[in-house]
């Protein structure tokens, strides 16, 4: 599988420069930034929740674990979930689970993003398969999303 055309068009439409680097397939976001030699906290990882029956897109650094309690703070929300792997496929149809770009605009879901993302000039991430990632400058990531910065990790234990 490559990255998803629906991925390639969007950054092309908008004239975006992005490097894209393939690697060794892997599952979790800690592999793949060692594989892609990103900074665990440089490489972006995507988590779909569910708050308040909607669906929404939460985008933290690999060396953190969303922390739902925090989300549903910062939201004023009365309910938060992790969406199932069968919603996410349903969701983001031209993606492997696990491996979903930060761009909810492609799949009409609100984006949320650490603050600790904010911090660098670049950004890493899935491209929609366990063998390729994007790498772009994460003010132009800011520019084409137009996420909203919260405070929602955790540390690893």
């Amino acid at each position: 599988m490559s990255i998803p055309q629906t991925v390639k068009s969007y950054l092309d439409e908008n004239k975006t420069p992005y490097e894209s680097i393939h690697h060794r397939r892997d599952y979790t976001a800690q592999e793949t930034a060692a594989d892609t030699h990103t900074k665990g906290k440089e490489f972006a990882k995507t988590v779909i929740l569910f708050v308040d029956q909607k669906y929404c897109m939460a985008v933290l650094p690999a060396i953190y674990q969303v922390d739902l309690d925090k989300i549903k703070k910062e939201l004023n929300a009365k309910e938060v979930n992790l969406a199932t792997e069968e919603e996410i496929s349903q969701l983001c149809r031209d993606c492997e689970i696990g491996a979903m770009p930060p761009f909810g605009n492609l799949y009409d879901l609100p984006v949320y993003v650490s603050h600790h993302l904010t911090e660098d000039n670049m950004i890493t991430f899935n491209a929609g398969t366990h063998e390729d990632v994007i790498r772009m400058m994460y003010d132009d990531f800011e520019k084409l999303v137009n996420p909203k910065v919260l405070d929602m990790t955790s540390n690893h234990s």
